[in-house]
């Protein structure tokens, strides 16, 4: 077990990074996904940080953002405006609501796919999320749909409505005080294939002097 103050430590290191445009190993819980996220702040994304996502992360690359700026770029939940019969999520073990949107390219970059494209994509968004002035045409002006990066909208309530990644990173860049958009990978493991155990994500993040928060830390202190 470990005490309150490593949790008090660990949380302290992970807004520290967040401040200094840094990654974050962020652990949902056991009982949910059991996944560590390897998190930015969106807005700090470099080229590198795709490369590490990429291949230390290797799941979806995605960035979110609360429900406020969803609503101010006009992002739906895929799950609301998409009429297939395969759109049925009664089956999910873990969550019934996904937070999934619209995926998204930069119109400046060439395919979308490239570590530079995904960096300029994701990076923008991230600047353009603390934007009050920046609306759906704004939006539409630099960005089209679909893309190469994967959209997320955050409940509203962020933990008080839901404790996924999303609603993680971004009560954790709300502390940090960076713009409230977050950049993302789930941790999948080479040899297995499966998500990476919370033990080998914590060697990691040990190996790269990166910090490691879980989930309940930031619930009991930023809930």
């Amino acid at each position: 077990m470990h005490g309150h103050g490593e949790s008090t430590d660990s949380l302290d290191r992970a807004v520290s990074s967040f401040r200094a445009g840094g990654p974050v190993l962020v652990h949902d819980a056991d009982d949910r996904e059991g996944e560590t996220d390897l998190l930015y702040p969106a807005a700090a994304v470099t080229p590198a940080a795709v490369t590490r996502m990429r291949n230390d992360g290797g799941g979806l690359i995605f960035v979110a953002f609360t429900a406020a700026v969803a609503d101010r770029f006009d992002l739906p939940f895929l799950h609301e405006v998409i009429d297939h019969p395969a759109n049925d999520h009664s089956d999910l073990g873990y969550d019934a609501h996904p937070s999934f949107s619209l995926t998204v390219n930069h119109r400046d970059g060439f395919t979308g796919v490239t570590d530079d494209d995904r960096a300029l994509t994701i990076r923008r968004l991230g600047e353009v999320s603390g934007d009050e002035s920046y609306d759906v045409e704004a939006f539409a002006r630099e960005f089209r749909t679909p893309g190469h990066v994967h959209l997320l909208r955050a409940s509203p309530g962020l933990l008080a409505d839901r404790r996924g990644h999303t609603e993680l990173g971004l009560a954790l860049a709300r502390e940090a005080g960076t713009v409230t958009a977050v950049a993302g990978c789930e941790m999948l493991d080479d040899e297995t294939g499966g998500a990476l155990s919370t033990a080998d994500a914590r060697t990691y993040a040990r190996r790269h002097d990166l910090p490691f928060v879980e989930g309940a830390t930031l619930v009991r202190a930023l809930g």
